[in-house]
């Protein structure tokens, strides 16, 4: 008698195993089912806030200008001759005054002072100043001849033209006079030069990102100079050469729990360190720049790592068989290799810096800045800290601005995973 316990075969038509089966099948659907549901929804939201966005920043590339035929002549100006003007006299003068008096006369149905005020509210009280300034600067000989001149409508007329105003923020009169310039062929929606020329201003008709942009770029060059060659070291060092002991195993213990800090505690660090310690000016972009740095690192060297590890050991083993030293190895063979995904997760890394605003909050680029920057150590703002400062202002046309400088940060976005990937491709070696 055979001690082994007989195979009893499993049949396959009863009942209870086609239950069993049925049931099996079921659970395969529900789990497929929650899989596509839970892309559905992803991909849904995705949709939403996209197109939120988009809707509301798209408008913002563009900007209602209303055109002005006026003169500016030597008696506007206060002096007798050519001779008499100056930069600063011209620098000084009403051009507001100038051209509601043009508008006016334009119009030709301004008669009460209320009507003079409401006037008033059609164009951008910057904007009219920059463009007379900058045409009568660069070409003095035209004062006394006649001037056709595009400014910035303002914002609730800018607002109105493209259907986003509310009603009664334009009276009755003020829309009647949308309507006759429009009809003239003295009102159009055009093209938002201005989005990428200015930096903030008081009137939210003239405001701007380059200052953001500029700011942005200088600080993710300080970003990349500090973070990339350190990080780099460090992930050749502890996966090439350092020893395999507690010390070590803290240390990359550290790393993997400083990738999960929250950002702003890299503010706080920056401010104490580079600007209370150090005395680095408040600020600026080399400031901010090293204080993404610190945050950036933790993430460059664990995909630096990730890529070292990736490359094959018989790459080292062959290397030091013909006589290669372990420094030749790495930076002969292993590094060029591994420099595809080293690159890729440097630039996630400059990616994730480009959006963070918290740390910057912490080191004082919350301030409104004006003018360009000329330099790494000089007052500056980046990309999402505006966009913060736009939303949080009252003006309508801000938070149009605000959302169009999302998409523009987007396409920063864009830009930087693109290379991302075409480096990746271009480096890549195959083995």
């Amino acid at each position: 008698m055979s001690s082994a316990r007989e195979f009893t075969p499993t049949s396959w038509d009863t009942p209870a195993m086609a239950r069993r089966i049925r049931k099996r099948y079921a659970r395969e659907q529900r789990f497929r089912a929650y899989g596509v549901g839970a892309i559905a929804i992803a991909i849904g939201f995705l949709i939403l806030l996209m197109g939120s966005i988009a809707l509301e920043g798209l408008s913002g590339f563009t900007q209602t200008k209303i055109k002005i035929d006026m003169r500016v002549t030597l008696d506007d100006l206060g002096v007798a001759s050519q001779q008499d003007v100056t930069i600063d006299l011209l620098r000084n003068a009403d051009y507001r005054e100038f051209a509601h008096r043009a508008l006016a006369q334009q119009l030709g149905n301004v008669t009460t002072e209320a009507d003079e005020t409401a006037l008033r509210r059609l164009i951008s009280r910057i904007g009219v100043e920059d463009r007379l300034f900058a045409l009568l600067r660069e070409n003095p000989d035209r004062i006394g001849e006649k001037l056709s001149v595009w400014v910035e409508a303002a914002q609730d007329v800018d607002l109105f033209i493209k259907g986003k105003g509310a009603p009664g923020q334009l009276s009755d009169q003020q829309v009647a006079w949308v309507q006759q310039l429009r009809e003239a062929g003295h009102l159009e929606r055009r093209f938002h030069n201005l989005l990428f020329a200015n930096g903030h201003s008081a009137d939210p008709e003239t405001a701007g990102v380059w200052v953001a942009i500029k700011g942005s770029v200088f600080t993710l060059i300080v970003t990349f100079l500090f973070a990339f060659p350190v990080a780099v070291g460090s992930a050749i060092y502890l996966e090439e050469f350092a020893p395999q002991n507690r010390f070590t195993d803290l240390i990359e213990i550290n790393i993997n729990n400083l990738a999960a800090v929250p950002s702003i505690v890299f503010g706080l660090l920056g401010l104490s360190v580079f600007q209370n310690l150090f005395g680095l000016p408040r600020s600026t972009a080399l400031i901010a720049g090293l204080t993404l740095g610190l945050m950036t690192l933790p993430t460059i060297i664990i995909a630096a790592r990730a890529a070292l590890k990736a490359v094959p050991g018989s790459i080292r083993s062959a290397a030091t068989g013909l006589g290669a030293s372990p420094i030749q190895v790495v930076f002969h063979h292993v590094l060029p290799l591994a420099l595809p995904g080293i690159l890729t997760g440097a630039i996630i890394g400059m990616a994730q810096a480009l959006g963070e605003t918290a740390p910057l909050l912490m080191i004082g680029l919350n301030a409104n800045v004006f003018q360009p920057p000329q330099g790494f150590v000089d007052p500056t703002t980046v990309l999402p800290v505006q966009i913060f400062n736009w939303w949080s202002e009252s003006f309508r046309l801000f938070r149009e601005k605000a959302a169009a400088g999302i998409l523009v940060m987007l396409a920063f976005l864009f830009l930087m995973n693109a290379i991302a990937v075409y480096l990746r491709n271009r480096f890549e070696k195959k083995w």
